[in-house]
């Protein structure tokens, strides 16, 4: 029952937030071409669960893709970070700093990000870039039905469960071969190197 109420207020809360998903938002040609992100590391799915401290459960679930260029699927976010564009959930130019930035968005005070890290090879990787490119945008409290829906169909990740449960994914994932986790609780928060923005919002 604690997964189903959380779900419902998932939905509540997402559904009054600006610029959060469903929205059809499109980045300009130019804003994609200059944000455009290459990372010289190897080609990588990455998960990110957003966790609850108190609850234990999961608020949210993204995909990095790191292809021919690196990128964010994040289903249902919001994310705001002018430097990253966005087309329909997938934010482009997610270098370093955008990878910093988002996770101290998602372990603030009373959550933590659970980072799951798998090499996979180019032809995977990007398929899933083109993937997500094509997936449109996602509705509200849907962020792990749509990243599972995009593993699904990848080579070695057909066995994952279907599953709206961020947490269901984040343990079906972190029992595939060759994945690494961590887990990002945060900096301290007066430290003055990692921007916070805001209290945390459920966004997927």
């Amino acid at each position: 029952m604690r997964m189903f109420r959380g779900i419902a207020l998932c939905l509540a809360l997402v559904g009054s937030l600006a610029g959060c998903a469903g929205d059809k938002v499109w980045a300009s040609d130019d804003e994609v071409a200059r944000a455009r992100y290459a990372h010289p590391g190897p080609t990588e799915l990455v998960l990110y669960t957003s966790m609850s401290d108190r609850a234990g459960s999961g608020e949210h679930t993204a995909l990095m893709i790191n292809a021919s260029q690196r990128v964010l699927f994040d289903p249902a976010g919001n994310w705001v970070y002018p430097y990253a564009p966005e087309r329909h959930d997938v934010r482009f130019g997610f270098d370093p700093m955008a990878e910093r930035n988002y996770l101290a968005f998602q372990a603030q005070p009373n959550f933590h990000a659970a980072i799951q890290r798998v090499r996979v090879s180019p032809e995977v990787a990007e398929r899933a870039l083109q993937l997500v490119k094509a997936n449109g945008s996602v509705a509200p409290a849907m962020c792990t039905t749509a990243t599972v829906a995009i593993l699904r169909q990848l080579p070695g990740f057909e066995s994952l469960p279907s599953t709206m449960f961020p947490v269901t994914l984040k343990d079906a994932f972190g029992n595939l071969p060759g994945v690494e986790t961590v887990i990002d609780y945060g900096a301290p928060p007066n430290d003055p190197n990692v921007p916070r923005l805001g209290p945390h919002a459920l966004n997927g």
